[in-house]
């Protein structure tokens, strides 16, 4: 019909080439329209092309078939196989099982023998950080979700002051301005002054068209790109030189038989207000400078940052279920099978990103943020912790995770905590507050490293499930994962939190691990009386000399009366 169309004449072949033209150049325009497409047919290639080659051989089959009943069957055995295809793959989720088993042999995993240290404990959870922002802007602002990055050397919560998306007029006008930069270690966090920075990116999140910033990245992707890339979580942090950028994480769809997704690197994009030049770049090549996962080490203020996508490092600790074995995970096996919990409330949801000291445990893990999770037995009644999870914020491509059911060690996880805080004060109103976000802290305490929770008490709207109430002095608890006691402790003295954990629980250490006494604790007891007894024993012995001193006393006076006569 086209080679017709083409060979009417000298008007039709212009018409053709100028809708050829046209095509080619909505093509390249509005590459980030379409890209999704491709993503889909990236991510289910393979049983797409099982899927329409079976469809073209039993159609082609059935117009060739002229009895009744052969067409009635091949209908009947392509609808079986389409059947058994969504039953199977995704009812019975065999098609992401078969996604995380990729990813399970693609991860580089370390098992470690000696858990790290927590560092720069964080006190403040990401929904109340997120609440309390929100009430410190304006009616035509919004906060993007916060995330924790590292920012001259001190790890803080970073979030963009940008257009609100419901006025569209401020999303097609102006420019995200302003960034807040709250320390995670405070129980003051401000969000004003010195924390809130002007700065502005003419890209942004919640910015309309060309502007937008996945728009801007995907119009960065070269053909190759567009296929296997996709952009996620958005981040603001400061370069080498000093200067707020915008890093958005990349992740990279891999593998032919069901594609899996990766850490794909970042694409960084500059502060700076926008002019012609830079319309001109946007909407034809996009923005942004892309730093793939092998070059990350020439880029200083990448390392040992925040950049890895959640959902990618979520798939990864999933995968460790198949550490058991392909079949482990099935139904009627699920020996050592494990999942990441959930927790309730719409709070935030595992990975927990942590700062971990490494130094000294063996390994060769840096020192820094990571992406935990603690991951638990696949029943809802199992609460145990089975795994903790170290992976690497930065996109370093390594896992490292500790085994603690092979150690046998018990220790309770991270669903298990709620109702061990609610127990242990009967007398809040806990359907108004509710303890969130159990992230790890770990210790040196009485002569060997333990293990607990942090958790923050949040209050939570009645009318909105996700604003929790972003209180500067929260209540915090700490829970030992081993003898499940619950220490309710200062959030104003960090550095008396290990003190206040010794003080209720070192008789129960010492009863049953026969430690010693630590933090210049007074012995008591028996031991008081052993001093004292020992204490006289080395009092030195003194001569008594009293009636010597007496008769020479007695001789002076009778000296003195013969003198006085």
């Amino acid at each position: 019909m086209i080679k017709n169309y083409w060979n009417k004449g000298g008007k039709q072949k212009g018409i053709s080439i100028a809708v050829v033209l046209l095509l080619l150049v909505l093509l390249f325009f509005f590459r980030d329209d379409y890209q999704p497409i491709l993503l889909f047919l990236r991510k289910f290639i393979f049983i797409i092309l099982v899927s329409g080659l079976v469809l073209f051989l039993g159609l082609r089959k059935f117009r060739k078939s002229a009895k009744v009943g052969t067409r009635l069957g091949i209908l009947a055995l392509l609808i079986i196989f389409f059947g058994l295809i969504y039953v199977v793959g995704w009812h019975y989720k065999m098609y992401d099982y078969m996604k995380t088993y990729n990813v399970f042999n693609d991860l580089n995993k370390v098992e470690i023998n000696e858990l790290p240290l927590t560092q720069n404990e964080r006190i403040q959870p990401l929904r109340n950080i997120f609440s309390m922002a929100n009430e410190s802007v304006g009616e035509t602002k919004d906060v993007s979700l916060p995330h924790l990055v590292r920012v001259d050397d001190q790890n803080k919560w970073t979030m963009a002051i940008q257009p609100s998306e419901k006025y569209v007029m401020q999303q097609i006008s102006d420019n995200t301005e302003e960034v807040f930069a709250v320390s995670s270690t405070t129980p003051f966090p401000r969000f004003s002054n010195e924390n809130r920075i002007s700065v502005t990116f003419s890209i942004g999140e919640s910015l309309k068209f060309s502007r937008n910033t996945y728009n801007a990245v995907v119009q960065r992707f070269n053909p190759w790109m567009l296929f296997n890339y996709e952009p996620s979580d958005t981040f603001y942090m400061k370069n080498d030189n000093g200067n707020w950028v915008e890093v958005v994480s990349l992740i990279k769809w891999k593998g032919f038989f069901f594609p899996y997704p990766s850490f794909g690197g970042v694409m960084i994009i500059d502060s700076g207000e926008h002019d012609m030049n830079d319309y001109i770049e946007r909407i034809t090549i996009g923005k942004g400078t892309f730093v793939s996962p092998d070059d990350i080490k020439n880029y200083p203020f990448l390392n040992k940052q925040n950049t890895l996508a959640e959902n990618v490092s979520q798939l990864q600790a999933e995968s460790l279920k198949f550490l058991g074995g392909f079949s482990d995970p099935l139904p009627w096996n699920m020996e050592t099978a494990v999942k990441i919990p959930v927790m309730p409330k719409d709070q935030n949801q595992q990975p927990y990103v942590t700062d971990f000291n490494f130094a000294g445990s063996n390994s060769d893990a840096y020192s820094g943020l990571y992406h935990w999770f603690g991951l638990e037995p696949v029943g809802d009644e199992r609460t145990s912790l089975s795994y903790s999870v170290f992976i690497p914020a930065d996109g370093t491509n390594k896992l490292y995770y500790y085994d603690h059911a092979t150690k046998k060690q018990g220790y309770a996880g991270v669903s298990a905590m709620p109702l061990k805080v609610k127990e242990s004060r009967k007398e809040y109103d806990w359907s108004a507050s509710t303890p969130v976000e159990f992230r790890p802290y770990i210790k040196d305490i009485a002569g060997r490293k333990r293990m607990f929770f942090l958790g923050t008490i949040s209050s939570i709207s009645t009318a909105d499930a996700q604003q929790f109430d972003g209180s500067a002095t929260p209540d915090l608890v700490l829970i030992d994962s081993e003898y499940r006691d619950v220490i309710w402790i200062d959030v104003k003295h960090p550095s008396t939190w290990d003190e206040e954990v010794y003080k209720q629980l070192n008789e129960a250490w010492r009863a049953s691990e026969g430690i010693g006494y630590y933090f210049n604790e007074a012995p008591k007891d028996k031991d008081i009386v052993e001093q004292e007894i020992d204490s006289l024993k080395r009092i030195p012995k003194v001569e008594n000399n009293t009636d010597k001193i007496n008769a020479l006393q007695r001789q002076l006076d009778s000296l003195k009366a013969a003198s006085a006569q």
